[in-house]
């Protein structure tokens, strides 16, 4: 067990995890995830990301279409899009595991002018196929780093590139190939969305997003939806929406604080709006999630995943 994927993630998860079941590695945009029990909902703007799925199952639904994947998956996301997932199968004896690298668009764009002009996609920003061996293989080498801490700022980095490798050269190839485009569509709305994570309880202006762009405020915001299936507004809204859910649960933030902290002017609009995305308002929600916490045995487990974890 401990020479496998599966072994190496139980193993590092149960030493570093913290009380929600994650353990965010020294290897940048690498973590680890255990729930040993089923979650509620869970609602995040992934980031670009694969996910290993090595026990137990999750869902996750983006609009209309809804995922169900399970050991032996991996799941891809191209593109920072709202999602919202659930961890579906999950026990204490035999916990959800899963193993979460973020994309990285510099290192996608130099491996494909290395491997030559291939085709990419513009399938579904999600999208899961069965975990190519090499991938996996890639991963284990990655998660072996940490078992020598030395090793790590030394080897990392070309330990990540060959796993960018595997996953071009397999299933997912096509569908990553897009991110590494340097003029292309996908990368300009990346640098605008960077911009709205830092600064999402700001005020922003479109046009000042689109210049960040390089595209025409008409082009931009039909680009921005084209990607995210969000308008930047929307965007922006979901951001600030997830964040003070995040404040109230986490943190213990009432209400009012938590919506000015984010950027709301207006108790009233913060309130519908967070009742209209998670089908609550802001006190009814957080009572009743800390009721079914309280109610079940703490082995864990979390309802909230930070930014961008929500698919894991």
């Amino acid at each position: 067990m401990t020479h496998t994927l599966l072994g190496a993630v139980r193993r590092y998860v149960e030493t570093h995890g913290d009380p929600a079941g994650l353990a965010q590695t020294p290897i940048p945009g690498l973590t680890t995830i255990r729930s040993r029990r089923p979650s509620d909902l869970i609602h995040a703007i992934s980031r670009p990301l694969v996910c290993l799925v090595l026990q137990g199952a999750k869902q996750v639904t983006m609009g209309a279409q809804t995922l169900t994947f399970q050991a032996g998956d991996s799941l891809l996301i191209t593109a920072d899009v709202p999602t919202v997932s659930q961890i579906t199968r999950a026990s204490f004896g035999e916990p959800y595991l899963s193993l979460v690298l973020e994309l990285d668009p510099a290192v996608i764009a130099e491996l494909s002018v290395e491997m030559g002009s291939l085709p990419a996609t513009e399938n579904a920003a999600v999208r899961f196929e069965p975990t190519d061996l090499e991938v996996s293989d890639a991963a284990l080498g990655l998660m072996r780093l940490l078992d020598r801490p030395a090793s790590v700022p030394i080897l990392h980095a070309q330990r990540v590139r060959e796993l960018h490798y595997w996953l071009l050269e397999g299933r997912h190839g096509a569908a990553i190939r897009r991110l590494g485009l340097v003029d292309g569509h996908h990368r300009r709305v990346a640098r605008a969305v960077a911009v709205l994570r830092t600064d999402y309880a700001r005020s922003l202006r479109v046009e000042h997003l689109a210049e960040i762009a390089g595209m025409s405020p008409s082009s931009f915001h039909q680009h921005f939806r084209a990607v995210t299936s969000l308008s930047p507004l929307q965007f922006q809204k979901q951001l600030r929406l997830i964040e003070a859910r995040r404040l109230m649960l986490a943190e213990g933030v009432n209400a009012s604080s938590a919506a000015f902290a984010v950027g709301y002017e207006s108790a009233s609009q913060f309130t519908r709006e967070y009742g209209r995305l998670f089908g609550l308002p802001p006190s009814r929600d957080t009572v009743a999630v800390r009721d079914r916490t309280e109610a079940l045995p703490s082995h864990g487990a979390s309802s909230e995943l930070p930014d961008g974890m929500g698919p894991g």
